[in-house]
């Protein structure tokens, strides 16, 4: 009988070598960067709302959904689950800038508007993003093979990236796409196996329901943070919106809205392993916790759940890294495939070695939430006509404030609340109020010369 821990082996070997073998070798510009089919077809609604769905539901993000479950039950799941209203905000506005302005990318509105140094400057925010990616969701793998520097972690972080990448390295965004619709329907099928141990065990969804405090002080702030960057933080995320552009526009704005409606209930559901670790009294990561309380068919379930959920996210990461550099930034009529393979090990390396020798520098390289506050006007107030300086002024109005939040610089007595977000909350509101100044002034001034 195998170990637990070889069986956490086999899902993890097992399930990357099935995504090897049903993934195509793509050898044309449009299928690797675009994700069209060898018929040239794109995306249908199905493929591209599944790809958005689990490309979002990441391996780091289900584990803060549990988390914030065992912290503060259902409120905290409910927190979480509104960030997922990113996808509506997003689907709207490359909606109409596609159907008004014809832009075929976020790049391409932002040179076209604000010019190349805006370009640049949002590339390196979109590019720390996606560097984190890969460490934030492989780190989450390794966890699950030992404690964080063991040689265990050490090589499943290892394999899980070279497997995955091999994947992302035979067809691109089209790899990507075809294998999100398994990811998908597994990582559903898998959550309910997991509700379908624990809710028993609470007798019905009634005392999961029950749980929390909506006051501000039981983490309702984190509801309010949430619904305040939503306007801004799907923007800095590629392998969000870059799914923005691959389909036609109707199909593209349904996917989007039914993707919200599907991230929140999925990630509402994920919190429950959260709050059945809150019932037991556990403490720690949730998610493992849990799993190790299940027994074996537990751990392997939870394992493969992480497993599903990283891969879809890592693979999306390595599409739309070497989208950006080699199409987005490149010269287009020289883009070539072979080109975009180099990005992608080159990603998987520079996203791998940090996360093995220092784990601890990672959190002071996360582009946060707050520091991409900036982007909010820039692309929900699209259609003001704006000067470049408004661009600059908030976007480092945002650095900014995420470095207040960083350094903890604003002082108490400025908290609007006593909740345990009340610092997070207090610099997001101000920023936001202070980046809408910074980036109408200008608007104001130009108008009136």
């Amino acid at each position: 009988m195998f170990s637990v821990l070889t069986w956490q082996w086999i899902v993890l070997v097992g399930f990357s070598l099935i995504m090897i073998i049903i993934t195509p070798f793509v050898k044309n510009n449009d299928g690797f960067y675009r994700g069209t089919s060898k018929k040239a077809e794109k995306p249908g609604i199905v493929m591209l709302t599944f790809s958005l769905v689990i490309s979002w539901i990441f391996a780091k993000s289900v584990t803060n959904a549990a988390n914030l479950g065992l912290s503060f039950g259902i409120v905290g799941g409910f927190a979480y689950a509104t960030y997922y209203f990113s996808f509506l905000v997003a689907g709207i506005v490359i909606y109409k800038l596609r159907t008004k302005l014809n832009v075929k990318s976020l790049h391409h509105f932002l040179e076209t508007k604000f010019g190349v140094g805006a370009l640049r400057f949002f590339t390196i925010i979109v590019a720390i993003r996606l560097l984190n990616e890969v460490w934030s969701n492989t780190e989450v793998i390794g966890t699950y093979f030992g404690p964080i520097g063991s040689p265990q972690y050490i090589i499943s972080i290892i394999v899980f990236t070279t497997l995955t990448l091999t994947y992302a390295l035979k067809g691109g965004l089209r790899s990507s796409l075809i294998t999100d619709l398994l990811q998908m329907a597994l990582f559903a099928i898998l959550l309910f196996v997991v509700l379908g141990m624990i809710l028993p065990k609470a007798g019905s969804v009634t005392p999961f329901l029950k749980t929390g405090h909506w006051t501000l002080a039981g983490g309702f702030d984190l509801v309010l943070v949430a619904l305040i960057q939503i306007f801004s933080y799907p923007f800095h995320d590629p392998v969000l919106t870059d799914r923005g552009f691959i389909s036609d526009e109707k199909t593209t704005l349904k996917s989007f809205i039914i993707a919200t409606v599907a991230g929140f209930v999925f990630i509402l559901l994920f919190s429950f392993v959260g709050i059945y670790a809150q019932f037991l009294g556990m403490s720690g990561q949730a998610a493992v916790e849990v799993s190790k309380s299940l027994g074996a068919v537990g751990m392997i379930v939870m394992n493969f759940i992480m497993v599903t959920s990283a891969s879809s996210t890592v693979d999306s990461t390595f599409a739309s890294v070497s989208k950006l550099i080699v199409v987005d930034l490149g010269k287009k009529k020289i883009a070539t495939v072979s080109k975009g393979r180099w990005v992608m090990i080159i990603v998987a390396i520079g996203g791998t070695i940090p996360l093995i020798f220092s784990p601890t520098i990672l959190s002071a390289t996360t582009i946060s939430g707050t520091m991409v506050l900036g982007l909010a006007p820039v692309f929900i107030f699209w259609k003001i006509p704006a000067p470049k300086i408004s661009f600059h002024l908030a976007l480092w109005t945002g650095v900014i404030a995420g470095a207040v939040l960083v350094f903890h610089l604003l002082p108490q007595n400025m908290f609007i609340s006593e909740g345990p977000f009340a610092e997070l909350l207090s610099v997001n509101l101000y920023a936001t109020i202070l980046i809408l100044i910074v980036y109408f002034v200008p608007v104001i001034i130009k108008k009136k010369e």
